[in-house]
């Protein structure tokens, strides 16, 4: 091996490295090595076992970019191997948040653009494609420009390392809360070897997981083959405004196939090209209302001919915004009512090539490059009730992103120097298209929200009414968004040995974000909106009624685009934008090794780019699309130790994080609209502990304590209400509390026979679900500036999980009985402004039901 090679006798201590019968594959504990070669293999495998019985402690990452012992790096960094995976049931990076306390996920109804991704509290909130994500993704070193992206199937991989706080010296893109370092398990050039999974579980939850490695030419060349296919039935049931169920939600439907050839010369030059497709029919999500709307308990709907309820059926849906108890109570019913069941096709496909070189002993040039293309296709019942009001008939998202990063890397001064220069450079298209049409029931809609202000005047037709006879059930809108973005960065990052026990890290990257963006309507059919413009310029509107007729009649995701009267009146224009930003990033770290503790302290200014909202409504009133980048300045101090001989491991991390311009987007009801907070703020502390009292049992203990929040000045006067609104509050879907205790023990019940049980318990403090932090208008209005209200928090809660079988004890077989969310918690992930439904609050589960069933592995 070369860059990582000669590190190779210390790395060789790792556990579990050889999956699949595979003895060595010592280059899979490495996240950006390439292959091991069988005569490398052989030498290092014999002294390899032998450090792993007296070691087991030891854990090979990457998280530097150098293969290094994770208690030696002056980096906060959960490091999660396949063994951990599976025994919680992480399936992809959705799930991680049950292993890596510091790390959660909330997702919304588009596949495309819902997923948000947290860590420390922090995350980008946002149902937008033109947002970038705060934690960014890697997959074998390439960067994956949405999480979106990033959701496949976790089937053979040899770790996944969360790096907590903000990135950039490093990593290709530049992250301002962490990063996912995602590390897949590499061909082995000397063996042969694979495995199967395959599982069973309650709601028809099937699927099937397989590998196989084989040497094409003995240590020279390999191919290795990794395939899922994963489904189960949805666990949210879908009813209509009669009760009658008419499908299922939130299912899974996903298969991935992945292939990789490894390579070696005897010159030293190594790499290995990837190639993987994946699709993704699984449908989400479903909205359960939580708060009925004033409209619906006044019986405004009823009076207009929509029923008592208004085209909802859901069940225990609370009448005022303080009773969370009945908001828990339907979550726990997992019944949403909609006019159909929502739809996805995701197809992803990508190549990544990785290519070592050895430039002289102690200098290697390292070559990482990828080409993805990602299209999701969706349709959604966007008012989230049985009313035929709202529908995204199609939403069709492409993403093409090509990345390529070189690095010169190597040590200097007799190894008192590690030092590493390179270049990232990405460029990414983005192309939205999406058909919105408004329904049968849009204009009694209209009519039951207008009819307490106007005493029913307009009855259950006011935009016919008004419009002059025209029926907004014609509408249909195309709106396309785009946007091409280039990044450019250089960067080092170099570790100087100042004494034998004390390590100083500068860190440095310049990068270069340049993008331009549009918004266009290829078409557009609403009469009522041209006509009710048209009239409100004439001063043929009631005054008092402008507002709100334009605002419903015009509703901005389906209004025309550029009408003349766009000038004075809240409606869509298309837009051609450009934005374009540089930052210098960099970082500081002092390490000191005591003779079982290392101690660090660093200080990091990270940066996230901004960019352009890439939404129909952005460009209201001629308003600047375009959202400022984000900057986060960094202070933390750690301790890592190792004692009674590698039997109790721990980690401690004392973290500071105070972000400017802060990213926010938020759906008002009627609009999405984007923002910068100038002020937000993530402290805490995290602590991770593994003990191992006797031999067989493993304790793993972790908790993490985050106070991530906009502080009380964290806007002036002369900012948005919106804005002003946040100061005070925690930062969305940010628990203050999260406990993981999980022990593992694994017993001899023959000389052939292994029995284990493996259980874990998480528990998570409350944490507020909504991106206000308090009563918008109308109800701001009327109340002044409501504090936060308690329908919008969601209760702390502890889940279980519990895995036991046996397993042939040495590599072989094994048949597990599992179970998750053992005592069957309910949580809600966001709470959001029911589209077009005044005053109406729902809100995504974000825990499964209890789930439970079978494994049987085999090796080979």
């Amino acid at each position: 091996m070369l860059i990582y090679g000669r590190e190779m006798m210390a790395l060789t201590r790792l556990s579990g490295f050889a999956r699949g019968g595979s003895k060595v594959a010592l280059a899979a504990v490495l996240g950006l090595g390439a292959v091991a070669s069988p005569a490398m293999a052989q030498e290092a495998n014999a002294e390899g076992e032998e450090a792993l019985e007296a070691d087991e402690s030891v854990i090979i990452v990457t998280a530097t970019r150098r293969a290094q012992d994770v208690q030696d790096i002056p980096i906060a960094v959960t490091a999660v191997g396949p063994a951990q995976l599976e025994a919680q049931a992480v399936d992809d990076v959705t799930d991680l948040g049950s292993v890596a306390p510091s790390f959660n996920v909330s997702r919304a109804a588009a596949a495309s653009n819902g997923v948000t991704l947290r860590i420390r509290g922090v995350g980008t909130t946002s149902n937008n494609i033109g947002f970038e994500s705060a934690v960014g993704v890697f997959i074998d070193g390439a960067y994956q420009s949405r999480p979106s992206v990033a959701l496949s199937e976790f089937v053979d991989v040899e770790r996944v390392e969360v790096l907590r706080g903000p990135q950039g010296t490093l990593f290709g893109r530049n992250t301002s809360a962490g990063a996912l370092n995602v590390i897949n398990r590499r061909p082995d050039l000397g063996e042969f070897g694979g495995f199967v999974n395959a599982s069973y579980g309650n709601f028809d939850q099937f699927s099937l997981q397989g590998a196989i490695n084989v040497p094409v030419v003995e240590g020279a060349v390999a191919l290795r083959l990794t395939g899922a296919y994963r489904e189960r039935e949805g666990f949210i049931t879908v009813v209509d405004a009669s009760g009658a169920e008419i499908g299922k939600t939130n299912d899974v439907d996903r298969y991935l196939v992945r292939g990789q050839i490894g390579f070696a010369t005897d010159g030293g030059i190594e790499g290995r090209l990837i190639a993987d497709f994946s699709k993704d029919t699984s449908s989400c999500c479903g909205g359960i209302e939580l708060l009925q709307s004033p409209i619906e308990t006044a019986g405004l709907f009823n009076l207009v001919g929509l029923g008592p309820r208004g085209g909802m059926a859901s069940p225990a849906v609370a009448t005022n915004a303080f009773d969370n108890t009945t908001a828990r109570q339907a979550l726990d019913n997992r019944t949403v009512t909609l006019s159909r069941t929502p739809s996805a096709d995701v197809e992803n496909w990508g190549i990544t090539g990785e290519i070592e070189v050895p430039i002289s002993g102690n200098v290697d040039l390292i070559y990482v490059g990828s080409y993805r293309e990602y299209e999701a296709n969706e349709a959604f019942d966007s008012d989230f009730s049985a009313l035929d009001v709202f529908n995204v008939v199609r939403n069709t998202t492409t993403i093409d992103t090509m990345t390529h990063e070189l690095r010169l890397q190597g040590d200097a001064f007799n190894g008192r120097v590690d030092w590493l220069v390179g270049a990232f450079y990405s460029d990414e298209d983005i192309l939205g298209d999406g058909i919105l049409s408004l329904g049968q029931d849009y204009d009694a809609l209209v009519g039951a929200t207008l009819f307490g202000p106007t005493g029913g005047m307009f009855g259950a037709n006011p935009l016919r009414i008004l419009s002059g006879g025209f029926d907004p059930a014609a509408t249909i809108s195309n709106n396309q968004f785009g946007q091409s973005a280039e990044s450019f960065s250089v960067f080092t990052h170099n570790v100087f040995s100042v004494t034998d026990r004390l390590d100083l890290t500068l860190g440095l990257r310049y990068s270069d974000e340049s993008k331009d963006g549009f918004y266009a309507q290829p078409s557009n059919t609403n009469p009522v909106c041209t006509s009710l413009a048209v009239r409100a310029a004439a001063g043929a509107l009631p005054p008092a009624l402008v507002g709100p007729v334009i605002g419903l009649g015009c509703f901005p995701l389906t209004a025309p685009a550029n009408l003349p009267q766009s000038v004075a009146l809240p409606l869509p224009q298309t837009f051609a934008a450009n934005f374009e930003d540089d930052e210098l990033i960099y970082t500081a770290k002092l390490g000191y090794e005591f003779d079982a503790v290392n101690v660090y302290a660093s200080y990091t200014h990270g940066y996230k780019s901004g960019g352009i909202n890439l939404d129909a409504t952005a460009g209201v009133n001629a308003s600047d699309p375009t959202f400022a980048s984000e900057e986060v300045d960094a202070y933390e101090v750690g301790l890592k130790g190792r004692f009674l001989d590698g039997d109790i491991t721990a980690n401690l991390a004392v973290f500071y994080e105070d972000f400017s311009n802060f990213q926010v987007l938020e759906f008002t009801g009627t609009q999405f609209q984007s923002f910068n907070v100038p002020k937000a703020k993530s402290t805490g502390f995290e602590l991770e502990a593994v003990l191992r009292p006797t031999d067989g049992l493993t304790i793993n203990t972790s908790l993490a304590y985050t106070d991530a929040r906009y502080p009380s000045d964290c806007a002036t006067a002369a900012d948005a209400l919106s804005v002003q609104n946040l100061c005070g509050f925690s930062l969305t879907n940010a628990p203050d509390i999260v406990a993981i205790v999980g022990a593992n023990y694994e017993v001899a019940v023959s000389d052939l026979l292994d029995f284990f049980v493996n259980a874990q318990a998480r528990t998570v403090s409350d944490s507020r679900t909504s991106t206000q932090g308090r009563a918008t208008p109308p109800s701001a209005a009327a109340l002044g500036q409501t504090p936060l209200l308690p329908f919008d928090v969601q209760d702390g809660l502890t889940t279980v999980n519990l895995r036991f079988g046996i397993k042939q004890a040495e590599s072989g077989w094994a048949i597990e009985a599992w179970a998750t969310n053992l005592t069957d918690q309910t949580a809600r992930g966001v709470t959001f402004n029911t589209a077009l439904r005044s005053g109406s609050r729902s809100a995504f589960i974000a825990q499964e039901p209890r789930m439970y069933g079978v494994t049987l592995r085999g090796e080979f």
